[in-house]
């Protein structure tokens, strides 16, 4: 039987048609180091391509595009070349958040495109991540818009952070939600992670200069798609503080026609616990150029607004006042606490330069430099914008350490520049930095190292007006929230409630689960400024816990993942020098949990444990601190309340 050649045609035509490639596409595949991860890029008339874990399909026709003045890249796109390399070298965090090396390890495919751009993609071991390059003959060019359509293969369940607009504090609840059941107008903040039938894929991003924020919505479908807040031409203040866009362009940025643009990744998590070790956000960052680092010194923090300053035991007025803030930084010297915040309160909001009635600032700082404790003063963003070379010029000449900057609430362009400006000028001045009223700078730690930590996370504080904070939504934050970088979450309530006995209160605020359950914290979430959020007097009638809180590190030379469900529990460990130190967490669901010590290096340690007690599920605040000798050849049973916790430091014998 003899085939005809236009029969054979016909069924390479339909071939390709089924197979949803065209005549005209080229193919470009791309493995991951280990071969596990395998991105499988097209170019036909866009750019598509689809992802596969561990031969499982998670994405199927992803696209991208960007509208750049009246061109759109990506659309039919030339090839002039593509590259590939790999590398594998060693990062040395300056701020050690979870290691203090960290491998950083890809294979790179970069395709140059006529019409001067190109698209880098980048497969780890631990996700992928593309990025656009531009070479534009234009200085200066607006981008209208940004495509990146995630179109998954099946109606996954997605962790997802939705928000009800850009104005906000990203400060979410990680509800489980269908993504078919998501629309266009269900937008979130990141991360947002998909369960891909077992295995987690956190959509998020890095390395955001001069540019918006990511976010996400639904499309009525198995997909997730990107929607960025719009360049701000007006703008109003609301109160104090609160300065919200009235009126924005028709485009998301105003920046320069030769550049690099922020990484979109997918980290990749075959297991749960892979979520916490993921360190891609960090790696896909811009390296800093701060070249004198030494004087950056991570730390806890005694903080005064959770608990409204409120002390007893002493002979004065407690308050926003220089006694007040003398007794907390006795307590931090007797402890070893490095850092005392001076919260709101303490300057006359709208002036920087202006103290508040009964402050002494100056004179606090003095006492605070002969008890060896550094002070971090709090300020409304866009009172330190409009007054920022003399308010820190003025913070400099008092010594002041740091920063806590609130309220921005805000991601677009001109905001994003903001975060980087104030990094680089505290920088200049030897200042730390902490930003609340956003997540996006935590994604900015290794370009700043300055930068020790950022809120837009629902924390402790939520305690004082709400029922949010429950040890489910706290054990969730580890795998979600935290996945971009330092969470100041500020744990530490020594006031502890059970699920019936919680109530909300302002001036003495609880939490929701046992003593252990924040102790577990200080292990398990990542912040190297971390807060001790309750009051001083609190704190020095709980000797025992403050053993811990005393000697617990804010920064870590290794992780290890123990035991971890996204939603149910948590236990890990971490190393600091020859200490390690273990945090566990669970949801209202009591559980035991056996951890293997394996990870522990030849010889007897001495482990000093925080559990539940026995009465933990009738009393929250119940603990028993207990010793013993383990081995790497230990294997623990762990027994943890409903809303309950374990830490425990293990120091070689």
């Amino acid at each position: 039987m003899k085939i005809r050649p236009l029969f054979v045609a016909a069924c390479a035509v339909l071939f390709l048609l089924e197979s949803g490639l065209s005549a005209a596409e080229s193919k470009h595949p791309l493995r991951s180091p280990n071969g596990m991860i395998v991105v499988d890029v097209r170019l036909g008339a866009n750019i598509r391509y689809d992802l596969t874990v561990s031969d499982t399909p998670v994405l199927k026709n992803a696209t991208l595009s960007m509208r750049i003045d009246a061109t759109t890249l990506g659309l039919n796109p030339l090839l002039k070349a593509a590259t590939s390399n790999s590398h594998d070298g060693v990062i040395k965090p300056v701020v050690r958040q979870k290691a203090a090396e960290i491998r950083d390890r890809y294979n790179e495919l970069r395709l140059e495109m006529e019409g001067g751009y190109a698209v880098v993609f980048r497969a780890y071991n631990e996700g992928v991540a593309y990025r656009w390059e531009t070479s534009l003959p234009a200085a200066e060019v607006k981008v209208f818009a940004e495509e990146m359509a995630l179109n998954f293969t099946d109606n996954f369940i997605t962790y997802y952070p939705e928000e009800d607009g850009f104005y906000s504090h990203n400060e979410r609840i990680y509800l489980p939600r269908a993504l078919g059941d998501l629309t266009p107008k269900n937008i979130a903040s990141l991360p947002a992670i998909v369960d891909a039938n077992g295995i987690k894929i956190a959509v998020a991003e890095s390395d955001v200069t001069d540019y918006p924020g990511l976010w996400l919505r639904g499309t009525g479908a198995s997909g997730l798609a990107a929607t960025f807040p719009h360049f701000p031409l007006e703008e109003k203040l609301t109160g104090d503080r609160d300065v919200r866009v009235t009126k924005a362009a028709d485009y998301i940025a105003v920046t320069r026609g030769t550049r690099t643009y922020p990484w979109r990744l997918l980290g990749v998590a075959r297991k749960d616990g892979d979520l916490i070790t993921n360190p891609l956000v960090y790696l896909l960052a811009s390296p800093t150029t701060l070249t004198d680092t030494a004087w950056i010194k991570p730390g806890k923090v005694a903080w005064d607004w959770w608990n409204a300053n409120n002390i007893g035991g002493v002979d004065f007025k407690s308050g926003v006042n220089t006694a007040t803030y003398k007794y907390f930084i006795d307590f931090a010297a007797r402890h070893g606490i490095e850092y005392v915040v001076l919260d709101e309160g303490w300057y006359v909001l709208g002036d920087l330069t202006k103290i508040s009635p009964g402050m002494d600032v100056e004179e606090i700082m003095v006492y605070a430099k002969q008890k060896n404790v550094g002070i971090i003063l709090w300020a409304v963003w866009k009172t330190l914008d409009q007054q920022l070379l003399p308010a820190l010029d003025l913070f400099e000449r008092w010594g002041v350490k740091g920063i806590k900057v609130d309220f921005m609430q805000r991601d677009d362009q001109p905001v994003m520049n903001f975060y980087h400006r104030v990094s680089a000028e505290a920088a200049k001045r030897k200042m730390l930095v902490d930003f609340h009223g956003a997540n996006r700078p935590a994604l900015l730690t290794r370009t700043w190292p300055n930068l020790l930590s950022t809120e837009g996370v629902r924390g402790l504080e939520w305690n004082k007006w709400s029922n949010h904070i429950t040890p489910e939504h706290t054990v969730t934050l580890a795998f979600t929230r935290m996945f971009l970088g330092p969470m100041d979450f500020t744990p530490g309530a020594m006031i502890n409630a059970n699920r019936t006995g919680f109530v909300k209160n302002f001036e003495r605020p609880m939490s929701q689960g046992t003593r252990c359950h924040q102790l577990g914290m200080y292990v398990v979430y990542e912040s190297p400024l971390q807060m001790l959020a309750d009051s001083p007097t609190n704190y020095l009638r709980e000797p025992e816990c403050m053993e811990f809180l005393s000697a617990v590190p804010s920064v870590w030379d290794e992780t290890r993942v123990l035991a971890a469900r996204i939603a149910d529990y948590i236990a890990v460990a971490r190393r600091s020098g020859t200490e390690w130190y273990c945090g566990a967490m669970t949801d209202w669901s009591p559980r035991e949990l056996t951890l293997d010590l394996s990870f522990l290096p030849a010889g007897n340690f001495v482990m000093d444990a925080w559990q539940d007690g026995v009465n933990a599920d009738r009393r929250a605040d119940d603990y028993k601190k207990t010793t013993r000798t383990v081995t790497r050849a230990t294997k623990l049973t762990v027994q943890l309340a409903e809303g309950g916790g374990w830490a425990a430091r293990l120091r070689p014998q």
